[in-house]
């Protein structure tokens, strides 16, 4: 198997962007190997359960699979937010839970999808958490540009991203996309929800014939949850060099054990969720 073809065609694996659509059913060795690895996380609560969902391509180190990505909107104003599911009660495991679900896209988008590593335990990841939904700017941020423009709380606007076709930071490749770092559904939370936003030609371009990526990305920008899937660390893009001895400078790379992700191919994931603690 070459490495131009990384998942076999029975995985059922299903990539965009730079990857090609493969089946529709997670199936393999690759996915089952994921259930088995989350499933002993489970533990009492409330939600939870085999769950599938968009990620950003894990494409090496330990990390048993992508970071889910984050749907979002613009509003009327110019302001980045993202997508929360509708909230409903609903019978599971012979109980009536609250869950954050809806259709989007063609995919069923839940709260479930970031219930791992301790997160779902966040008061942010609670279905019925009060929150205007909107990405915001982080007291640390990872890029200059952002340090300069940008207060610890700020909302992010599309005009924060208006040289997404030419940014650098001498990282990789110039005008690949524009990151910014910050939270999201974390105000008058104790815990915070890091996420990580992206403006890109290369999504932009994507979403013009693909359902999901139509209904989950806003003229070029994507976002995701920046929590590794293997030891719960904070990873980056374009943040190190080191990204580049690991892979490819422009993913996404985790300094802690060296889990890289690319943020330009989008893949379908099968993992267990946490319950949320009761």
């Amino acid at each position: 198997m070459s490495a131009d073809d990384k998942y076999p065609e029975e995985s059922g694996r299903r990539r965009f962007v730079k990857g090609v659509v493969g089946g529709s059913a997670l199936a393999g060795v690759g996915a089952l190997g994921t259930v088995t690895v989350n499933s002993a996380t489970a533990s009492p609560g409330s939600g939870g359960g085999t769950t599938q969902a968009w990620a950003i391509e894990n494409t090496g180190g330990p990390a048993p699979r992508g970071m889910p990505q984050i749907p979002l909107e613009i509003d009327s104003e110019g302001y980045i937010k993202g997508v929360w599911p509708s909230v409903e009660t609903v019978a599971q495991g012979g109980r009536q839970v609250q869950v954050a679900e809806m259709d989007l896209g063609g995919t069923t988008y839940s709260s479930e999808w970031f219930q791992y590593c301790g997160v779902e335990g966040y008061a942010g990841i609670q279905p019925d958490y009060e929150s205007e939904n909107y990405f915001r700017s982080g007291s640390n941020p990872a890029y200059d540009w952002q340090s300069q423009r940008k207060e610890g709380g700020d909302r992010f606007h599309v005009d924060d991203f208006s040289d997404y076709e030419e940014w650098g930071n001498g990282i990789g490749t110039a005008g690949v996309g524009k990151p910014a770092t910050g939270r999201w559904r974390s105000e008058d939370a104790e815990d915070v929800i890091p996420i990580q936003l992206m403006r890109s030609s290369q999504i932009e371009e994507a979403a013009q014939d693909n359902e999901w990526l139509q209904a989950s990305t806003d003229e070029g920008f994507i976002a995701w949850l920046n929590k590794c899937t293997h030891f719960c660390c904070v990873p980056g893009y374009k943040q190190t060099e080191d990204a580049a001895r690991f892979g490819d400078p422009n993913n996404v790379y985790c300094q802690c054990h060296q889990s890289t992700y690319d943020p330009f191919s989008l893949v379908q994931t099968l993992f267990v969720a946490r319950p949320r603690p009761d």
